[in-house]
């Protein structure tokens, strides 16, 4: 099962400067081009490694004379060996980043397209208000596709009875709502959006009589779902979640004209392990399987809704491409928000992900897989590597369970002949169903090892992705301009903290796991794809050196010890260059992304709190990786609250109830302004500017980027004392 497919290591010569991209590669129906400073960028890393290996020259020989105060110097040696080594890691991004553009009106026709199955998972109706699921729920299936090779899978991992109601609601909304779109060719495809001020291009183009009648009329019916949802969550009740109960699989519409609904409740049950997301997955998986068993399945998150119908045809571009569909396992797409203020102080859109990071995985050998937007083949996901041989079925009740029908359904996706008749009643795949969502069936089995979506850590999207690269499969990332997908980005702090510390500490766990890229890895793809896995699963490593160098320096700022070059001192150009060169290729990298100065500014800011709060993420991974701490999924929170909304659209950080995340980041303010006041007061006495200008210039810019930190912590102490 193992990849079979090196890395390919293409030599571009000859780049034309004149334009902003050279088209690389040709395919059927899509291309592939990468940005044309890239020589320039190659340069950069080399002079940069250079610098690096001068600068650990300095340290190594100054640490050897009698007269260096040695705990400074070899704190500060151990936060650049940590910084030097990261950096290494983040170059692979920057090795080949490439660009895609697709021809979706070159596909195949309709009647030749494959089947997509849609996978939506939900768990906490509180959390995850159900009529914002079921705008969701209401977009994919109103997507660009036909209907008949359309299904949509609604994973209720709550066993909630206001989502079944919900998303029944939304069947019988949908049967008026995707006649209107496709009626008026809507491009807004999720009714939110589209009753809002959000969406005015289509009012714009089809602003006539009979439009205007007809929106009126569907927005009243849209409004009544919302109001019954609404009244029928309002008894406590019908949002609980119950934790011991059995499968429960429907489907709510199979008309011809209407991509196929069905919910899905799997069997849960306390002294059984459930998998968290990864579990449900795997259970949608197998329940689809059954039902409708297309080749190919999205996945999206419950409050990221289909934006671009077109999606499904874009994906389309890669896995029929005959020049790609033999080893592509997935297409992803950027995960983008709707709800972001113009100064995003968050850095909730991820910019450096999206745009810097998988892009440049994207010219090794893709990139990873993110928990939502993304189109995946469910022969990568069930059988093992691109060159899998048809005999890895002889022994699939041990790989995939007990149920014959379920390997039948696997034998049909391989283009096998079956031993049944495969198109089976809906009722006896509804009864089969049952057992395969069963919280028993994969006991025993390679579901969560070697089958499906991996249950090797929490962010069971990560770890799939990276697994399916190791075995030799690809990936695809399109960018394109306009977003596919739009969710709901954290608007406070606390959630994003969260948030962060939840993928980090996971990702520190993968670090250290059997599938650790640094061995497992290796092992198994090319040097330059596997480091970006190396720099994701040690992100949090980030912290040791940003709490070493803000309080080293200042310290030793405050008692007159030096730990930089003289300003004078040629060594000093060795520091400033280094520094300086890290600026500019950031800055590069936002302006090119159409940021602009203050981003990269506001970046910067946002980058150094969530590095030293990752302390906590090294923190919570020691403990479960020492059975200290009960591994448990903590959901995000998407419901809106109005006054945190507020603040972060006016640009105002807000740490309500993230206090103790703030610990960290406190102390090195504190730390750093005892040590700027303090620091100058010696320095006007002893005058000793060309020694120390290193550490007044490192403390002057810690101050002058965390200033809206500070602020905000102040703000929090004022209201909590």
């Amino acid at each position: 099962m193992e990849g079979c497919f090196s890395s390919v290591k293409e030599e571009h010569e000859g780049l034309e400067f004149a334009h902003a991209k050279i088209f690389m590669a040709k395919f059927t129906y899509h291309t592939e081009t990468v940005q044309s400073w890239l020589l320039l960028t190659r340069l950069h890393i080399l002079i940069h490694l250079v610098a690096v290996l001068f600068l650990f020259y300095y340290r190594i020989t100054n640490l050897l004379l009698k007269d260096t105060p040695k705990m400074p110097w070899i704190l500060m040696t151990v936060a650049e060996v940590i910084l030097s080594m990261m950096w290494f890691f983040n170059q692979a991004f920057r090795w080949r980043p490439v660009s895609r553009t697709v021809m979706p009106e070159k596909l195949p026709n309709d009647e030749k397209v494959p089947g997509i199955d849609i996978f939506i998972c939900t768990l906490d109706p509180e959390k995850e208000p159900t009529v914002e699921v079921m705008d969701t729920v209401v977009s994919a299936i109103a997507m660009d596709y036909p209907p008949n090779k359309l299904a949509v899978y609604l994973s209720d991992d709550g066993g909630c009875p206001v989502t079944l109601y919900g998303v029944k609601e939304a069947s019988e909304f949908a049967k008026v709502w995707v006649p209107f779109c496709k009626k008026y060719g809507i491009k807004s495809r999720c009714p939110k959006v589209f009753f809002s001020p959000m969406c005015e291009e289509d009012e714009d183009v089809l602003r006539t009589e009979e439009f205007t009648i007809e929106k009126l009329q569907i927005k009243a019916k849209y409004e009544k779902m919302q109001k019954n949802i609404d009244k029928f969550s309002s008894d406590p009740e019908n949002s609980r979640i119950v934790t011991d109960r059995s499968p429960h699989i429907e489907i709510i519409n199979d008309q011809p004209e209407m991509p196929l609904l069905v919910y899905v409740s799997r069997e849960r049950r306390p002294s059984l392990p459930h998998r968290f997301k990864g579990g449900a997955l795997n259970t949608l998986l197998r329940v689809s399987g059954l039902i409708s068993n297309g080749p190919y399945v999205l996945v999206v998150d419950c409050d990221m809704y289909c934006n671009d119908p077109s999606s499904a045809k874009q994906a389309m571009c890669f896995f029929l491409d005959p020049e790609t569909s033999k080893y592509i396992a997935f297409v992803q797409f950027p995960q983008m928000f709707h709800n972001l203020s113009k100064k995003d102080i968050y850095d909730s859109q991820t910019r450096t992900a999206f745009k810097t990071m998988w892009q440049g995985m994207d010219g090794l050998r893709g990139p990873g897989l993110s928990g939502s937007g993304n189109y995946l083949s469910r022969t990568a996901l069930l059988f093992g590597s691109p060159n899998q041989k048809d005999d890895y079925l002889e022994d699939a009740q041990n790989y995939f369970g007990k149920s014959t029908a379920y390997i039948e359904s696997l034998k049909a996706i391989r283009g096998l002949k079956t031993t049944k008749n495969n198109n089976i009643s809906r009722d006896e795949a509804l009864r089969e169903a049952q057992v395969v969502a069963s919280s028993s069936y994969e006991t025993n089995t390679n579901w969560g090892t070697e089958v499906g979506f991996s249950y090797g850590i929490l962010l069971e999207s990560t770890v799939t992705g990276y697994i399916l690269h190791s075995r030799g499969w690809r990936s695809a990332y399109l960018y394109p301009k306009t977003p596919c997908f739009l969710g709901c980005a954290p608007t406070d702090i606390k959630e994003g903290m969260l948030q962060l510390v939840k993928w980090l500490s996971e990702l520190c766990l993968l670090a250290v796991s059997k599938y650790s890229p640094f061995t497992y890895g290796f092992s198994r793809m090319s040097i330059i794809h596997t480091l970006t896995y190396c720099f994701l699963t040690l992100s949090s490593f980030y912290a040791i050196v940003f709490i070493l160098y803000g309080i080293v320096p200042q310290v030793c700022f405050l008692k007159g010890i030096p730990v930089f070059p003289k300003v004078t001192d040629p060594w000093f150009a060795v520091f400033a260059f280094v520094h300086v060169a890290t600026q500019i290729q950031h800055l590069i990298e936002v302006l090119s992304g159409n940021g602009s100065v203050a981003m990269w500014w506001d970046e910067q800011r946002i980058w150094i709190l969530k590095s030293v709060t990752s302390i906590f993420a090294i923190i919570d991974a020691i403990k479960k990786k020492f059975g200290l701490n009960k591994v448990k999924f903590t959901l995000s929170n998407k419901a809106i609250d109005k006054e945190k909304v507020k603040k972060y659209e006016e640009g105002r950080f807000d740490f309500q109830g993230a206090a103790v995340f703030m610990i960290p980041m406190a102390v090195l303010l504190i730390v750093n302004i005892v040590s700027f006041f303090g620091g100058l007061w010696r320095l006007f006495n002893v005058k000793d500017f060309d020694v120390m200008f290193g550490q007044l210039f490192l403390v002057s810019y810690v101050m002058a980027l965390s200033y809206p930190i500070l602020e905000g912590i102040i703000t929090l102490k004022t209201k909590s004392g």
